[in-house]
């Protein structure tokens, strides 16, 4: 027995139910794709401006036990290994290694600073000073 041919006719998809499907689903890409991937920037700027904090706490322990801020030809490796003039030294004050940035940039440190005791920041994600948006320089003055 051979079913009747309008049921045969029915199994399936027609090319342009197909064609329709994808253009629904390219507009709902188009609609959530720019958003979405403007949240990861915002994530990355978040991540940067709490790996700043933990590195100001951990300047603030090192200098609470040594007595004073490191040089900026120290710079933040003290912060992990011990410098061979620093007696007091109590560390690693960062229980992992130092960070790099969210864009995989080194932090940029100098002491005495221009804004204070030392200037902690991140040139962005283009790794440049100045900019706007996700390459805006996030300090920690």
């Amino acid at each position: 027995m051979t079913p009747p041919a309008r049921l045969h006719r029915r199994c399936g998809f027609t090319l342009l139910e197909l064609l329709v499907v994808m253009v629904i689903i390219g507009l709902l890409a188009g609609y959530v794709g720019p958003k979405f991937f403007g949240q990861i920037g915002k994530s990355e700027v978040k991540a940067a401006k709490a790996q700043i904090d933990a590195l100001q706490k951990s300047l603030d322990q090192y200098r609470l036990d040594v007595g004073h801020y490191p040089s900026t030809e120290q710079g933040l490796a003290v912060l992990v290994d011990r410098p061979a003039d620093e007696p007091k030294w109590a560390g690693p004050y960062l229980s992992k290694r130092l960070p790099k940035d969210p864009w995989g940039n080194d932090y940029q440190y100098r002491s005495p600073g221009e804004h204070g005791e030392y200037d902690l920041l991140s040139f962005g994600k283009d790794g440049r000073p100045g900019g706007e948006g996700e390459d805006a320089d996030l300090t920690s003055w």
